[in-house]
């Protein structure tokens, strides 16, 4: 089953290699090992909120400095990646930003495009065929971890156009993948469904909060975050998502936002 889960990457992310590892963290380290190789400098960019945890602390174990990209709440703001795309070996950035905004994915990969290597973290997206393109990104990693759309539980993925890994091989050996193929075969083939599912659920949850400071309402996610802007509005909110059987966390958060909000994690309906 494993190369019948290879192509369902290949679909996905349009990408004819694909390589299977332990977790998406060491997707993460993977592509940052690719990136310092490929395109060696002192920066990793990474967008300011709206991220990933690892984000911020694998790049220094590799010996990169670390610049932050400004955001609009976690969509890339590309003024300031042009700005700086020079400057860094690569850019990663999570699409939908923090689970809960689409990417402008296209011209983000356009403005990296000859000044450094654009890293997508589809772990929010696969599935989604426009979302985790990888016409326009040079490396695509994922997770199959708790809480994804395609949610194995464990399990991550790195995939690129080109054959960036056959130089690499001595590095890949270090990670073994120990995956049940069959399983995660089932859950890759739920992928689409389980998005759908996600969008509509987001779209229902903004329309009953729309009287609420919804960021980026107009945007596709698996994710919805609310602004609040007293204890008041924090209660109202939490209370709906309690009564409704929603989890959530609160902001502000690296990986979501870095204002006064609650995330409502639909991703783990």
């Amino acid at each position: 089953m494993r190369e019948e889960c290879i192509k369902k990457i290949r679909e996905f992310t349009k990408c004819n290699f694909v390589r299977f590892l332990p977790s998406g963290d060491a997707a993460v380290f993977a592509a940052f090992y690719l990136a310092k190789k490929m395109n060696p400098k002192a920066f990793m960019l990474i967008p300011d909120q709206g991220g990933w945890m690892s984000y911020e602390t694998y790049p220094r174990i590799l010996g990169f400095d670390i610049k932050k990209i400004k955001t609009d709440s976690g969509v890339v703001d590309l003024v300031n990646l042009d700005d700086n795309a020079e400057k860094g070996a690569a850019f990663i950035f999570t699409n939908p930003a923090g689970y809960f905004a689409e990417q402008p994915l296209l011209q983000i990969h356009d403005v990296c495009k000859g000044k450094c290597i654009c890293i997508l973290d589809a772990s929010g997206c696969l599935g989604d065929a426009y979302l985790c393109n990888g016409n326009n990104a040079d490396i695509v990693i994922g997770s199959f971890g708790k809480w994804k759309p395609v949610d194995l539980g464990y399990g991550g993925f790195i995939a690129a156009k080109e054959n960036i890994f056959a130089k690499h091989a001595d590095f890949f050996r270090m990670f073994k993948a120990n995956i049940d193929y069959k399983k995660l075969y089932e859950k890759l083939s739920e992928a689409e469904e389980r998005l759908g599912f996600f969008y509509k659920k987001c779209e229902d949850i903004k329309q009953d909060l729309s009287g609420f400071d919804v960021v980026h309402p107009g945007k596709k996610g698996i994710n919805v975050v609310v602004r609040f802007k007293d204890d008041a509005e924090k209660e109202k909110i939490i209370k709906y998502c309690e009564d409704n059987g929603y989890e959530y966390t609160l902001c502000p958060r690296y990986i979501r936002v870095e204002d006064d909000a609650v995330s409502i994690e639909v991703k783990r309906l």
